[in-house]
């Protein structure tokens, strides 16, 4: 009888993970987002090729005219430090919310391990330097150059490598909390950097609020 029971309550904990799932899909599908992937690496490209501090600097003044309310102030702006996957790298949080984020993302070193597997798009565009990627189910990888874009399906898993000096301007839209866990895991379990990972979490905090803000001031509520 408590053999069934516990049948019964694992039948109904994997039912109700099957609807959350669900309306979470639904609910990600018919959102309405403020970015897309190809503004975005549209903006980017303009400025590959150029010094990657000159050309942050100029994405950042644009994205600020362009999504006015939706990009952190400067004071909030901070180079962190990212530890996932075996590869180390630094990201600049501009903006995130449940559903997206945009970042600057690179290395000063040389690079490389596993992609992570997200349920969310993650798209790139090369600012300067060079990123490889090897991708599941294939024998050969590939080299992007500064304006190249690159697109990490949802579900996707790859091997990634950056040369030191590659910069890029980052997109990811999907289910966001759900990319945290691989950010964090080296974190927790390897280097146990605590302070990076109070960075982090406070940035995505700041970014939450300030989008929050945002959607309450448009729909008029102050």
């Amino acid at each position: 009888m408590s053999v069934l029971r516990l049948l019964l309550k694992l039948l109904v904990l994997l039912s109700v993970l099957a609807v959350s799932v669900l309306l979470i899909q639904y609910w990600l599908a018919t959102k309405e987002h403020v970015f897309n992937k190809e503004d975005i690496a549209k903006l980017a490209k303009q400025y590959a090729g150029q010094d990657h501090e000159q050309a942050f600097s100029k994405v950042v003044v644009e994205l600020r005219k362009r999504y006015p309310g939706h990009i952190l102030p400067d004071e909030d702006l901070q180079w962190v430090f990212v530890n996932a996957g075996g590869w180390m790298g630094s990201m600049c949080l501009l903006h995130a919310s449940l559903t997206e984020y945009l970042l600057l993302f690179g290395t000063a070193v040389d690079t490389g391990g596993h992609s992570g597997r997200y349920w969310a798009e993650i798209s790139d565009t090369v600012i300067s330097g060079t990123f490889r990627q090897w991708k599941e189910g294939t024998t050969k990888s590939e080299v992007y150059y500064p304006g190249d874009f690159i697109v990490h399906s949802v579900g996707e898993a790859t091997s990634v490598q950056w040369s030191a000096g590659t910069w890029m301007v980052e997109y990811g839209r999907g289910f966001i909390p759900s990319t945290l866990g691989f950010a964090l895991a080296d974190t927790l379990f390897s280097t146990q950097d605590f302070v990076t990972m109070f960075y982090t979490v406070r940035v995505y905090v700041k970014a939450l609020m300030l989008e929050t803000a945002t959607m309450l001031t448009e729909a008029g509520i102050f």
